[in-house]
């Protein structure tokens, strides 16, 4: 790396940076502390919500803006200042709304009710994958089981999920809103569970475009990140360098510079500790 540029490094959280226990392991933990110690410009980018990254980033010595909800905002660790933000107004919400009351599938909705983050759903709605979803999150202030379906739209409504037992069931929703120039949709297996997730976002809300945004709030010159699934995809294309952990899907290893070793082989923090001045 040329000493003069400033380079952002940005990082997957799930799949990529956690290893399959879903934890940092103390290698990833220690080299990436000492790296940052000596100057290194480190982020993460994940689908993740704030404080569920928390909990999974902890004893990482995190000094810059992150991204989170795959690029609906970006966010200051430390204060929870949101720098960067997406919402739906109420003509996009209208048309999730129709359309998924259409194909019979009640979501998991994150909004900002009272300003303060919630994730909603009909309890009454409940199928397996919204159950795992619960009990893996228990004591999480942000859920907010409803009875009445016309309490799930309510506050300024920034993403929506639904989960699914199997693929096809989700295949309408996710053909209808693909070809809609205000959303952003993607379809892929739970990484931890058996159920596929197809989530609803913003056009604009992108690890690309928000990874961006981070790299002129923070003056860097270049961009090298690091990935598994398909929601990576629009931040290997924007990036300088980007590689792809040895487990990632296919479809992401055709964007990558190169492939590193597996989440369970610290891939992310071996390359970095070699390839970092």
């Amino acid at each position: 790396m040329n000493k003069k540029e400033k380079i952002l490094f940005i990082s997957d959280l799930d799949g990529t940076l956690l290893n399959s226990k879903n934890t940092l392991s103390e290698y990833t933990i220690e080299t990436l502390n000492n790296l940052i110690n000596k100057g290194m410009v480190f982020s993460y980018a994940t689908a993740r919500s704030l404080s569920s990254a928390n909990v999974v980033t902890n004893g990482l010595k995190l000094e810059n803006p992150v991204v989170i909800y795959n690029g609906t905002f970006i966010v200051n660790p430390n204060t929870k200042e949101k720098l960067f933000s997406l919402y739906f107004n109420q003509n996009e919400i209208k048309m999730v709304k129709n359309i998924l009351e259409k194909y019979n599938l009640f979501p998991l909705v994150y909004s900002n009710i009272n300003g303060v983050e919630k994730v909603s759903w009909v309890e009454s709605m409940e199928n397996n994958g919204i159950k795992k979803y619960k009990y893996s999150r228990k004591g999480d202030n942000r859920l907010r089981p409803i009875e009445k379906i016309e309490q799930l739209y309510q506050g300024n409504i920034f993403y929506f999920t639904c989960i699914a037992d199997k693929k096809e069931d989700l295949q309408n929703i996710f053909e209808y809103f693909k070809e809609k120039p205000e959303f952003n949709c993607t379809i892929q297996k739970e990484l931890y569970t058996e159920e596929y997730w197809c989530e609803i976002m913003l056009k604009k809300a992108t690890k690309g475009n928000a990874i961006l945004k981070l790299k002129d709030m923070l003056k860097c010159d270049k961009i090298v990140s690091f990935g598994d699934a398909i929601n990576d995809i629009s931040m290997f294309k924007i990036s300088d360098q980007s590689y792809a952990v040895e487990n990632s899907t296919e479809e992401l290893k055709k964007y990558a510079s190169g492939i590193i070793q597996s989440n369970d082989h610290n891939g992310v923090a071996q390359w970095l500790e070699m390839n970092y001045k």
